[in-house]
């Protein structure tokens, strides 16, 4: 029996490894997807004021930030009771779509993009983003224009490129001004031109890694994502809906009701859990989210460029479920990013002053919400790039959180990954020697799912129980917590 790991899995946000075991007749008899990192953002945030939310999680990933402010922020808002204005939705909606430019543009260029320019089993020196700049510099430049013009609508809207801090309980706190509006407006219109570009160049790779396509990461799951409008692809809102792997709808609900459909198993080869739909079981129930996963749940993409390349998608993939096809629907979601950045530009509503439905209900002081034992609990339920993402807080009538549960894209697609480097290691893998290119391929499968590990390990359970201090500014103990 022989060993075989790959780590750390390259080009990918966090830490993680592949092991693969092989017999004595060199057949894979195992092989798993292993997250070894941990960040308890669930743990930390209890005891925190609530509307404190929306500023702590986008610390929990560089990349991430906008989604999980976003989300918290929804979150925030059912706590209080309260509805944010038009505007405020708008703004928060096209803050959304920064992070899609920004970050659909920096994994398909500059994370997946050296597999398909350089070849999978190329130099792993040049396999990165250096090579693509040194060998296609004119790409190159394209996807780091793209990806800039996806953190300045941040910045502008956000009131920073990372981290922002605007989406506030019952709305946002600033709105943007006739000139920041021109200003996006031009820079989103030119995010078409550069996306169209982009898509030339990427488009013939879909035909000429065919095989690839068929070969890496299979697995048939459910899908889930939000829509709205009876199935318009939708980011900031809608309801969740559920489809078999033939495209049936199994499931509809509202976001608050995602307790009743979505439970998290854990398993001991990681510490990343591993959602499935409670109503069918484990491991059956594996599911996916994400950018293929959203283009087989709805049934219209309502822009214009968009559409088309949807329409061509669909005929040629059907209900896809090759992991490499992440790809191209990542592609797709960056068009209709720009293109529905422009649409809420050219709205000259997303000026308006109209920003904040205010608290008007007074709360209670700790020691009232103590003996009163009442609660509250509020559910923020968003597409982030990398798919569905849930925040869900309980407080007490004080507004300090008591519980939080994050159930990250990342983390609903890790069954689904796990097992697709398990069924490639067997398809690929006979015998000790393992050439570099082959491991490569092993990564591709993870990669094609845009993983962000450090959003995606919050809690574990109790057989690796890690215990974390919290300190003041003068270096006392606060409180210790077990992370289960």
């Amino acid at each position: 029996m022989k060993n075989i790991e790959i780590g750390p899995v390259s080009r990918i946000e966090g830490h993680g490894k592949v092991t693969v075991q092989v017999d004595d007749s060199g057949n894979v008899t195992d092989a798993h997807f292993h997250v070894m990192e941990i960040r308890g953002f669930e743990k930390f945030l209890e005891g925190a004021a609530v509307e404190e939310a929306p500023r702590i999680t986008p610390r929990i990933c560089g990349v991430c930030q906008t989604a999980h402010h976003i989300a918290a922020a929804k979150a925030t808002d059912q706590v209080f009771g309260l509805e944010p204005p038009e505007t405020a939705k708008k703004l928060r909606e096209l803050m959304l779509l920064g992070q899609y430019i920004h970050s659909h543009a920096l994994h398909f260029y500059f994370l997946a993009g050296p597999d398909l320019v350089m070849g999978p089993e190329s130099d792993p020196a040049m396999r990165n983003v250096l090579g693509i700049i040194k060998t296609n510099p004119e790409l190159g430049m394209m996807a780091i224009k793209t990806r800039k013009i996806g953190q300045e609508i941040t910045a502008i809207v956000g009131g920073k490129p990372i981290s922002p801090v605007t989406a506030i309980p019952g709305g946002q706190s600033r709105g943007i001004t006739s000139n920041q509006q021109a200003e996006l407006l031009s820079k989103a219109k030119n995010a078409i031109e550069l996306v169209e570009q982009g898509f030339e160049v990427a488009k013939p790779f879909f035909t000429q890694y065919a095989d690839a396509i068929e070969l890496l990461g299979p697995v048939e799951t459910h899908f889930a994502s939000l829509s709205k409008n009876g199935g318009d692809i939708s980011f900031y809102d809608g309801d969740m809906k559920v489809i078999s792997p033939s495209g049936d709808t199994v499931h509809e609900f509202a976001p608050s009701d995602y307790l009743d459909y979505i439970e998290e198993k854990v398993q001991p080869w990681s510490y990343m859990k591993f959602p499935y739909l409670k109503q069918i079981g484990f491991p059956e129930g594996n599911y996916r989210v994400g950018p293929m996963a959203r283009l087989n749940v709805i049934d219209n993409i309502p822009t214009e460029k968009a559409s088309e390349l949807y329409a061509e998608y669909k005929e040629n993939y059907g209900l896809a479920q090759n992991p490499l096809l992440y790809h191209y629907a990542r592609l797709i979601e960056l068009m209709y990013a720009s293109e529905r950045a422009v649409q809420l530009l050219e709205d000259d509503s997303i000026t308006g002053t109209d920003l904040r439905q205010p608290l008007t209900e007074k709360l209670m002081t700790k020691a009232e919400a103590k003996e009163s034992g009442e609660t509250r609990r509020g559910v923020g339920m968003i597409e982030a790039t990398r798919g569905t993402l849930i925040h869900d807080y309980e407080t007490d009538a004080a507004g300090f959180i008591t519980r939080a549960n994050l159930i990250v894209s990342t983390g609903q697609n890790n069954l689904a990954m796990d097992i697709g480097v398990q069924e490639t290691a067997k398809k690929l893998i006979h015998g000790e020697e393992v050439s570099e290119g082959l491991k490569n391929q092993l990564e591709m499968v993870i990669r094609a799912y845009d993983p962000c590990l450090s959003c995606a390990t919050h809690a574990i359970d109790g057989s690796s129980p890690i215990e974390v201090d919290i300190f003041d500014s003068e270096g006392k103990i606060l409180k210790k917590h077990m992370l289960l």
